[in-house]
């Protein structure tokens, strides 16, 4: 009977690191389909980026007031979390606060005492986090992509951090054994005389089922994070590390036009040779769909924080037109995710469902306002670029479509037969010279 705990702890710890686990599978699986794209160099670079950028929130604090309050919840998951290997520990065999008989009672104490400043400061911070959403209801949450699910996670996600601080408060508060070493309970020492009136079995009760709740929440918020855009608590190491190191301004080439401009260029090439293998299907020019799109777009479509700095920089957006970068990344995740069902439900296999990125989920509309000025790109404090997506989609409408604006293509004629974009006739490009 004294090990049913023990036994119980097990399974759930078992089961929520399992499920936890299929979906990390299933989160690289759908990743994977996505073409391969090298990011091989810059090597210490990027690993500065990564430091600088996702461990120290370095894009987060430009803006001050949410940058504080971020960095509060941060260091707080990661210190605070810090709490649940010896809460695994003693799940599993049985122990109580075992680092208490490991470390010294001064060392136990500091840590636990800031533990438990932290858990208040991050209470705050949620506060502050919902009067912003929901209260002074900040312009950039009020997007026509947050309505419905959108704006529910991103309550939800904080209505979590509430429980979960509070639970280990409480579970603080109520442990006799540890108020009455009286070192590292800083808060929980305040709260002590909330249970004065209770028997010591009640306390007992209370402090277990604390403990029970605050580690079984955590597990569930956990593999909450799938489904949810707070998965960038984990994505956001790997996408700044694989984040472009090269000047915002440089476009990459698509190999696919490359060659045939190195075709054309070849005086001994033969235009009219069979293809080297006949049954190879014609790389495609641009994206249609997220199976076009590079895996290091697609990491950056799950890293996404809908924090909407990208859309509230965007000067399309602020000019009243329909695009916003938040969308892009946030339909580019959702048909990810659709592409990834269908898989699942077909024995791992995609069939055909008539539906693709352009169009069900992007309009040209949204793709053409974009001015290509990367200001989405600079203001993502996760490193996250929306305009590659933008590129690579108007790309395909302009190569694979022949769909650019009516003016685009008039630019283009000119450039063709005129050697610029104006409409006149190369002799007459220097007549202005002789105008007096």
């Amino acid at each position: 009977m004294q090990f049913i705990p023990n036994i119980l702890f097990a399974i759930a710890l078992i089961l929520g690191v399992g499920y936890f686990s299929r979906n990390v599978k299933k989160l690289i699986r759908n990743i994977k389909l996505g073409h391969d794209v090298d990011v091989s160099d810059e090597k210490g670079k990027r690993f500065n980026n990564m430091l600088r950028i996702a461990f120290g929130q370095s894009k987060m604090v430009v803006r001050p007031v949410a940058g504080i309050m971020h960095f509060i919840v941060y260091i707080g998951f990661v210190i605070i979390n810090l709490e649940v290997l010896e809460i695994i520990i003693d799940g599993l065999f049985g122990t109580h606060r075992i680092f208490s008989s490991v470390l010294s009672s001064s060392v136990y104490g500091f840590l636990i005492g800031s533990f438990e400043i932290l858990a208040v400061l991050v209470l705050i911070a949620v506060v502050v986090f919902w009067l912003r959403r929901n209260t002074i209801k900040l312009k950039r949450f009020l997007n026509p992509e947050m309505k419905g699910w959108p704006k529910n996670d991103a309550n939800y996600i904080l209505y979590f951090e509430v429980v979960l601080m509070c639970l280990f408060l409480t579970m603080n508060a109520t442990d006799a054994p540890f108020q009455e070493m009286n070192s590292g309970n800083v808060i929980s020492g305040f709260m002590a005389p909330w249970f004065s009136g209770f028997s010591e079995g009640t306390l007992h009760i209370i402090e277990r089922s604390a403990w029970w709740l605050h580690i079984i929440g955590i597990l569930v918020f956990l593999n909450y994070l799938y489904f949810s855009k707070h998965l960038h608590i984990l994505l956001a190491f790997p996408n700044t590390y694989f984040g472009s190191v090269h000047p915002k301004g440089e476009l990459d080439n698509l190999e696919s036009v490359t060659n045939e401009v190195k075709l054309m260029m070849d005086p001994n090439a033969d235009p009219f040779a069979a293809p080297a293998n006949p049954d190879a299907v014609p790389a495609k020019f641009g994206a249609s769909d997220v199976t076009d799109l590079s895996w290091l777009q697609l990491l950056n479509a799950y890293t996404c924080t809908e924090c909407g700095r990208c859309t509230s920089e965007c000067p399309a957006n602020q000019t009243g037109k329909k695009l916003s970068p938040r969308k892009i990344m946030m339909d580019t995740r959702d048909r990810l995710e659709e592409v990834g069902k269908n898989i699942d439900a077909n024995g791992g296999e995609f069939k055909d469902d008539g539906k693709q990125l352009l169009n069900d989920y992007i309009t040209a509309e949204e793709l053409w306002a974009c001015t290509s000025c990367n200001a989405c790109v600079e203001a993502c404090p996760v490193s996250i670029n929306p305009l590659t997506i933008i590129i690579d989609m108007r790309r395909y409408l302009v190569m694979e479509q022949s769909a650019a604006p009516m003016e685009l293509n008039n630019m283009m004629s000119n450039v063709e037969n005129n050697g610029a974009p104006w409409p006149y006739n190369q002799m007459d490009r220097l007549n202005w010279a002789s105008e007096s």
